[in-house]
């Protein structure tokens, strides 16, 4: 019977919302009250619970931690669902939101490859009042969409990847003669390249680097460290983003050096932090995370209490960061 089972599911929906939601509840739980209803937004094809999951998750953007917030609109943007478009342009356009979690949501409607937001991201990506982090995320948002939906996608042979995301941009694409990882290197490196393309190879150095044992894997993650090095502090939290998807012991040295710099901005900080709860499994982390518990950064204190919980799921060996919450069978 289907009745009982769509009740079963809205439930779970709305169990999950009350815990996303709800300023009384830990972040750690919350994150993973997230990181569930974001596997319900993001079935393919979707379901019932798709745009209830959906709203679950925009319904958080109320709460006072940019941590979260930003996260939120990560999730929407990797739901493949046109009902995360109307959230994510709000936060976009809301000057008074956190700059972290307005970049965010321009990333997000790049990964939605959304036509419909063209205007407004080229508009602030044309702004010069606007703030550097938004203009530059904008930029690469216009240029994602205008591939997504040019010929050059159709064209290219990229190189299937190991990782489920939506990427800010696509992998430079297969040639006859593969990019080496020392070429690669000199486009990231690049700043008079687009930034757009500068990504691809970014990404095109990720993809050499996983699985964790092939020969390409380590120089490709020393390839990717020297982005540290970039005057952009979105290209920065990108590189760092990308370790916590690699969880490759190389990068805890550069990761570690990157939390540790106060100077450093804190939304490339945040990013090394939750990378190196990827890697809680690895001897010393934890012990590293545990010395910023009390960083002046409220974001970064937050990242790291994430990012311990994510150290602590990776040593039990849990099979999903999430919670299921227990809802009755459904009837024969």
């Amino acid at each position: 019977m289907t009745g009982p089972k769509t009740s079963e599911q809205g439930d779970q929906v709305q169990t999950l919302r009350a815990i996303l939601t709800s300023e009384k509840e830990p972040l750690s739980r919350r994150f993973r009250a997230l990181f569930s209803l974001k596997y319900l937004a993001s079935q393919q094809p979707p379901t019932e619970q798709s745009v209830p999951a959906i709203e679950a998750i925009a319904a958080a953007f109320t709460s006072p931690s940019a941590l979260l917030k930003h996260e939120l609109a990560y999730c929407l943007g990797q739901s493949r669902n046109d009902a995360a478009i109307t959230p994510l342009r709000h936060v976009l356009e809301d000057k008074a939101e956190d700059t972290m979690c307005r970049h965010e949501a321009a990333e997000a409607l790049g990964a939605l490859g959304d036509k419909g937001s063209l205007g407004l991201l080229r508009g602030l990506r044309d702004d010069a009042e606007e703030v550097e982090v938004v203009r530059e995320t904008c930029d690469i948002a216009v240029d994602r969409i205008e591939w997504e939906h040019g010929i050059q996608s159709k064209q290219e042979k990229l190189k299937k990847s190991d990782f489920a995301s939506v990427d800010p941009a696509p992998p430079l694409p297969h040639s006859t003669k593969a990019a080496s990882i020392a070429e690669l290197e000199r486009t990231l490196l690049d700043t008079s390249v687009k930034l757009f393309k500068r990504y691809r190879a970014m990404f095109a150095l990720r993809d050499l680097a996983s699985p964790p044992d092939l020969p390409t894997a380590v120089p490709a993650i020393q390839a990717l460290a020297k982005g540290f090095t970039d005057p952009s502090a979105l290209f920065r939290h990108e590189i760092a983003f990308i370790f916590g998807q690699l969880s490759h012991p190389a990068s805890i040295p550069s990761l570690t050096e990157t939390l540790s710099n106060t100077n450093e901005a804190s939304m490339v900080r945040h990013e090394a932090a939750e990378a190196l709860g990827s890697l809680g499994d690895e001897e010393g982390v934890e012990d590293t995370l545990r010395k910023f518990l009390d960083d002046p950064e409220q974001v970064v204190r937050d990242s790291v209490i994430v990012a311990l919980d994510m150290a602590e799921f990776e040593r039990n060996g849990e099979i999903e960061y999430a919670i299921v919450p227990e809802v009755p069978p459904a009837a024969a």
